[in-house]
This record gives C-alpha cells, structure tokens and sequence, in this order.
C-alpha cells in the first residue's frame, strides 16, 4: 500500500525538478517524465544484459515483454524504449498512424507505428490495459457524449437505453447530468469512464459493460453511491484540474504541446477553407502528383503553396514538411482531403437535419440521371418553410445515391434507407414531386405509390415543368406541318455549325446567332426560333451567300433549298405561330423552375396560360399573317400562300362520302396546322394538370374561406382534416379550423397567395391565436410544384464527375455536391466544429 501511495503521490503531486534539455522534437509525452525517473536504473540494467540468441533469446525476450504488459495493466510505469526516445507528444499521445503520405516524400511503415496505441473513441474497443499515455489522452478528451436525438437499438424482450439513464433525478426533483456514464453504440452497453480508467476489478460498468436494462436504473444507483466509485471519480476530476491549470509535473511539456495542438489546429482551419473554395467552385483537387512545389500537383496542393507565401502558419507548415523536420504527418494527402471533405458534409447535413426537424413537415424531390461511369445517380431533395426569422421555403440537397435499378421497389427502397439514416421521421413527410416516368408516378408499382402505403398524407405532385414541355410536345406532334417545321430549323443550324467558314458568314450577317435545340426539352426551342423571327433576312442572304461561295454541289444545294424554305409565307407564318405559343409557355415554365415557388401560385399561372391560348386561338392566326407579310416584305419575296397539287386515289365503294377538300390554302394551314396545334395545347393543360389542380383544390379553403358560408366553411375544413389523418394522426382539427377562420383578423387583400398568410401571421405575432390556420399553412407551402432542383443538382454532377475525375468515389463525389450546391450553409459552419467533427472520427497521432 505504501509503494502505491508512492506511485498516485509521483502522478498528481507537482514536483520541483530542473527544465528537460532541449530536443529535436520538443513536445513530449506528458508521462514521460514519470518513466524517466522510475525506469532509469532498470535501462541501466538492461544494457549490462548479455544479448542471447536463438530459442533461448526469443523465450527471455517473450517472458520480459509478458511482464511488461503485465505491469501496464496494473497501472505502474514500466520500462519502454519508446517512452525513454524523445519523442512529440502529438505522436505519443495517439499512436495510430494516419492514412495519408507525405508531400514531400513518401512515409515508412516504421515511422508510422513509431506511438503506442490510444484508446478509440467507442468504450468497447479500448483496450484492457491502459497507459499513463493513454489515461492522459482519456482525461484531455473526456468521456464521449451521446447525441440528445440518438436513438438507441431494441433488445429482443422490446428493451432498450433510455436518455434518462444519463440523468439522475435528486430527491428535490432536480436532475444532474452523468459526466461519468458513456454509451458503446458497437456492443450498445453502459460504461463508467473513472472506473474503466482506474478500477482493477472486473465488474459490467468497467468491462464488458451494461446490457440489463431491466435493472438499469437500480445498478446505476448502486453503482454511483459506492465508496470504490466516489474515488475514482475524484481521481479522475483532480487529474482534470491539474491539466486545466497546467499543475503537472511536466508543466513545461504540456506547454508545449498545447502549443502543438494550437499549430495544428490553425493548420487545419486553413486546410478546410481551401477545400471549401474548391469544392464551392467545382475544382478539381488532385493531379498526377502529391508532391508540395511541383508544376503538375493539382489546386489543392498549389492553393497551400500559394497560402504559404503570405500565411505564417502556413509557411512554417510547408517548411516542416519540406525539410522532414517534427513527424511525418503533414494532413495534405488524398485520404485526409476525403476525411475531411467528409467531415464538412457531414456537419452540413447535420444542419440540414437540424432544419428539417425545427420545420417539422418536409417534401421529398428526386430525380435520376446516369453519370460519366455508367452509375444512376438519384439526387434526393428536400423542401421544408423554414422558421428562423421569417417563413421561406428553402430546398436543401441531401446527396447522391446510386441506383442499382430503376424500379419503383428499389428507389423507394434507397430514400427510405437514406431518411432513416439521417434520422428523419417519415411521418411528417407532406409531399413528393418526381417526373413523368412510370417507375416514379405508377398507381400500383411506382415510387409514390409505395410511399402513400407508409403516408397517406404524402401527396404526389408531379412536376409542373416536366407536364409543362409534355403539353407542348403533344402539340407539335399533332399536325405534321409543325415537325416539319423544326426539321427545317435543324437543318438551318446544322448547314452552318458543320463549317467554320459558313459560321463566319453567318456572323457577318446576324447578331444573333443560331441555336440548336434539345430533343425532349420543347419549350427551349424558343430560342433557336427567336434568331428566325427577328433575323430572317439576314440569314436568308447568310444562305445566298454560301450558295455562292461553297465548292461543294450538296452544300450549294442545300443552301439554295434553305433560302426558298425560309422566303417562304408558309415558313413565316409557321414561325410567327411558334413564337407567339412558347413564348407564353416559357414564361411560365421559368416561373414553375423557381425553388420558391407555391402550388397556389402555379395553379393560378396555369389557368392564365390556359385563358391566354384560347384567346389566342381566336386571333392568332390573323395576328400571324400579319407578322408573316411584314417578314416577306423585308426579305423582298412575295406573301402568298400557294396551294399544292392535290393527287387523288381510287377508293373503294362506300356508304359514307369523303369530305370536300379545301380549297383556299390559308383556311387549310389555319385547319390542319393552327387550329390542332392550339387546341391540342389548350386540351393537354387541362388533362396532364388534373392531378395538380386537385391536390389544390384539397388546400383551396385556405385562400378563399372569407368567401364561404359558414356550413360550406365547416365542411371544407372538415374535409381539410380527413385528408391530413393517417392512422388516427391528425394534423389539424376541422371544427377549430373553422372558428379559426371565422375570427381571422382583417386581411390587407382579399387575393393573397399562401405564403403571404403565413407572413402575416408571423408579423402580426398571431400564430398561437390561430394555431390550425399555422399548421395549414405551413403544410401546404411545403408542397413541390417541380423537381427544377434535382434537375440543377445533375449540373453540378457534370462539373464535379468529368471524364477526367471518372473514376472519382462515390462519398467523394457526394460530399462535393452537398458542400458546392449547399454552399450558404457551408459558409455559416465554425472551423472550431469541423476540426473537432475531423479529430473525434478516430483516434490520431496528433492531438487536436
């Protein structure tokens, strides 16, 4: 008992001993100097030793290492060669090598391994004897704390861990917090931080761990009033103190390593604001080499060169590096760019969630796209109103995740997988916007269908875009002379992008330039449209011109064939008709792509595009014919509308007699091209944004109730709150709903869209007056209108993924995407939390 006392006595009492002589790595271990004194003599011994070889030399050897381990696991110091070489206190106080190599020259195995080994962060893997090296590691990083929201795993009997056991309850109703209780997600089991440091008995708390949670409450109890406990607990508190205020033995030491830590830590918070600025910028990091000053070493690399040149932290961090001074760790290598890149998307996601859950109710948008590898890629969105300072709808990025198939089985599967993980409850899921596709929007296979069998209160919306370009391409296929149309304008760009001589004749006539147009996304084909509607006489003589010029006969003919088409009246009606159709589409495809956009407001669009064409239908062709002449006029050709040769055909004999044909061409084009062409638009509005229209129509009692009655009011709020249940879960009560609105105070307009009710709400500071009215609100401004951010989600997956980082890894490719697409976000985390996020992953050989 004496020499333990003696022992404790040496560990915590501060003793007055001379400065330690100055050494190539000056950061020391802090119980190195504990080894110094205990150990000299035994060194002394050792090296009279005579060396023995063989069998017998092995078993002597065998034999010494077994009782030094032996001694460790008893507490003592013990003799160890690594404790008696200077070494830093970065590498001692860890051990475990970090997978990365060196910028400027590759690292050895030996150096790697140069520490002993530290504890891990989960309870359940450290190991069962522990250092002074490890204990002061232990005491500097205290026990780990488990996540408030964390939820703990069920046993078979239906048991499990409860928040409440990290608590005890005093008997004036007060609760104080368990410092010393740890939780082992790996073996999901209790553990005393003190007694599992100090206690050489072998109990639940300080081994193996507690897995009764039957009689959790009481062994807790037990456990904190025992007398072997208290001294542990108070061992372990002194120790803290002693380290706070710097009352070691090796105070001078210490010092210095928190001097270490604090360099390494400036290092990093530099480190994690360059990768954020390439990551912002979709740069990529790497190149043929990892080495620091070479001309072909990639941004990352160059990024901290360039820093070096005016940063003094980060100078004498490349200097280390550079002349091999200190350990060979330098945090500039692949692996740890991949760590914390990692970190940072985490710690994004973190918020995002934080987001989600304050916000309660979200929308989830996704949408699928295949990458430069030949990997589905499914961008996974989520739209929630915000409450921060004002309600706002925001659309947060969630990552990438690859699809192995397409099926609505597996892609449900997949977002299910990935809103478990984040720890999102799936019940307060309000909505779901995919595209058209049959595996997305399927009634009994499809995506929704299998998640409105989980939530009923999901509400499929699908994409007002998506149905948007749907209508348009309905109307152009409907009558042939508007294919032929845009065939005619594919040709046009063709003839002239095919050569660069014929472009720079193009552009010595135009000012705007032709534009080609995508297969599937009509409503962009305005733009190739526009350069023919305002430019057509000059690229009628752009044509001539080539006929002219060019060698080759089948270019000469085919300009020759152009010109006639585009001086046509029949080319010029088709092209003032086309303009004037998507012109009033596009202006409301953009406005249904904005991320702020409210299912309210789109409906109401809808119907005004709806009422602008059967307007236009009216006047439009009249309208056209003047456009077209004007066009003829200015090209110097003659408007008229010549009449084709009709060839007829034998038929047989039958009861019905075929129609008269038409004779005047411009009543034809008007029948066969204008007329289909509109009403086609105008009946595809109506068919494909039915199911648009009546999700609305299910929140229409929201915008209109100071219209109502007051029986018609209750019965729509009534309905209101049956299609907000599931499973006996209402959201909102109908009848107090209805008296709610009944007593809503004056509004500053009678035609005010969701989102400025819930503004008034907020501003007026009426929201517990009208609770109801709030929830309501809120759910239905959740509610995606178009999957626009998925779709601007797959650009940034092209700058990040290109076919020369195509063979980039898939956590790499989606932490880039969440820090470049949530870049605000990314822009209001703390270095501080990233660095420490970066040191709590896994124990490393600097102490950050």
């Amino acid at each position: 008992m004496q020499s333990k006392a003696y022992l404790i006595e040496i560990l915590f009492v501060t003793t007055l001993r001379p400065p330690p002589p100055a050494r190539c790595a000056p950061s020391l271990p802090v119980s190195w100097f504990l080894l110094d004194v205990t150990t000299s003599k035994n060194q002394h011994k050792m090296s009279k030793r005579p060396k023995l070889s063989g069998a017998q030399g092995r078993k002597k050897r065998k034999e010494e290492e077994e009782k030094r381990e032996k001694d460790r696991g008893s507490g003592l110091p013990v003799a160890s060669t690594s404790a008696a070489q200077p070494t830093s206190f970065a590498a001692a106080s860890s051990g475990v090598p970090v997978a990365s190599t060196s910028a400027a020259q590759p690292s050895s195995d030996a150096a790697a391994s140069s520490g002993l080994p530290a504890a891990p962060i989960d309870p359940a893997d450290w190991p069962s004897a522990l250092t002074e090296k490890v204990r002061t590691e232990l005491v500097h990083r205290g026990p780990f704390v488990i996540d408030s929201d964390f939820t703990f795993p069920k046993q078979k009997d239906g048991r499990r861990c409860q928040h409440d056991y990290f608590n005890r309850l005093l008997i004036n109703g007060e609760k104080v917090r368990r410092t010393w209780l740890m939780y082992s997600k790996k073996e999901d089991s209790l553990h005393c931080f003190c007694c599992k440091m100090f206690s050489k008995r072998d109990y639940k708390l300080s081994r193996e761990g507690l897995k009764d949670w039957k009689n959790a409450s009481h062994l807790l109890k037990v456990h904190e009033d025992s007398q072997e406990h208290n001294a542990h607990m108070a061992t372990w508190k002194d120790l803290e103190v002693r380290f706070a205020k710097g009352l070691t033995i090796d105070k001078q030491e210490m010092a210095l390593a928190e001097a270490e830590r604090k360099r390494w830590r400036e290092v990093l918070h530099r480190l994690v604001a360059i990768i954020q600025s390439l990551a912002e910028r979709n740069m990529a990091f790497r190149e043929s080499t990892d080495t620091l000053n070479k001309p072909d070493n990639g941004n990352f690399l160059k990024e901290v060169e360039l820093m070096a040149k005016f940063d003094p932290v980060m100078k004498q961090h490349v200097s280390r590096v550079e002349s091999g001074a200190g350990s060979h760790i330098h945090y500039l290598g692949k692996t740890i760019q991949n760590e914390l890149i990692d970190t940072i998307s985490s710690r994004i996601i973190k918020r995002i969630v934080e987001d989600i859950k304050t916000s309660k109710y979200f929308s989830i948008i996704l949408d699928c796209t295949p990458d430069l590898s030949h990997k589905e890629q499914l961008s996974v969105i989520v739209r929630i109103v915000s409450q921060e300072d004002i309600p706002q709808v925001k659309e947060h990025f969630l990552g990438f995740l690859v699809a192995e198939e397409s099926t609505g089985d597996h892609l449900s599967t997949l977002i299910l997988k990935r809103i478990e993980e984040l720890n999102i409850p799936f019940e307060d899921c309000r909505g779901q916007s995919y595209d058209n596709g049959a595996n997305m929007k399927g009634k009994n296979k499809g995506v929704q269908a299998r998640l409105l069998q989980l939530n009923s209160r999901a509400f499929l919306v699908p994409c007002g875009a998506h149905t948007l370009n749907l209508v348009v391409a309905d109307a152009a296929k409907s009558s042939p002379d508007a294919l032929g149309y845009f065939g005619h304008l594919a040709k046009l760009f063709k003839l002239f992008s095919a050569s660069t001589h014929r472009w720079g004749v193009l552009l010595k006539h135009v000012k705007t330039t032709l534009k080609s147009w995508a297969e599937t996304r009509w409503e962009s084909r305005i733009k190739s449209i526009e350069a023919v509607r305002y430019q057509a006489r000059q690229v009628r003589e752009a044509l001539l011109e080539v006929r002219e010029t060019a060698k080759d006969p089948v270019v000469r003919v085919e300009a020759q064939s152009l010109a006639e088409e585009i001086g046509s009246y029949r080319f010029c009606i088709c092209t003032a008709i086309w303009y004037d159709i998507l012109s009033k589409i596009q202006y409301v495809s953009k406005l249904m792509q904005s991320p702020s956009m409210q299912l309210d407001v789109a409906v109401d669009l809808l119907k005004k595009t709806k009422d602008s064409l059967t307007s236009y239908r009216n006047t439009g062709f009249s309208d056209a014919q003047t456009t077209a002449k004007e066009m003829c006029e200015e090209m110097n050709v003659e408007a008229e509308l010549k009449q084709k040769r009709l060839r007829t055909t034998k038929r047989h004999f039958g009861y019905e007699s075929p129609d008269e044909p038409i004779q005047d061409a411009l009543k034809k084009m008007e029948t066969t091209f204008f007329n289909v062409v509109v009403d086609t638009a105008i009946s595809s509005l109506d068919e494909r944004f039915q199911n648009l229209g009546e999700v609305n129509d299910k929140f229409g009692v929201l915008l209109n109730f100071h219209n109502l009655q007051k029986e018609e009011l209750l019965q729509q709020c009534q309905t209101l709150s049956t299609t907000l249940t599931h499973d006996s879960q209402l959201d909102i009560n109908g009848t107090e709903l209805a008296m709610e609105m009944q007593n809503f105070p004056p509004l500053p307009s009678k035609n005010m869209t969701n989102m400025e009710l819930l503004t008034f709400l907020h501003e007026k500071k009426v929201a517990e007056i009208y609770p109801n009215m709030w929830v309501a609100l809120r759910i239905f401004a959740t509610l995606p209108v178009t999957v626009a951010a998925a779709e601007r989600s797959f650009s940034k997956l092209k700058l990040i993924k290109t076919y020369l980082r195509s063979t980039m890894m898939q956590e790499r490719l989606s932490g880039l995407s969440i820090i470049s697409i949530n870049h605000v976000v990314s822009n209001q985390l703390s270095y501080d939390d990233v660095v420490d996020d970066f040191a709590a992953r896994k124990t490393r050989r600097v102490r950050l």
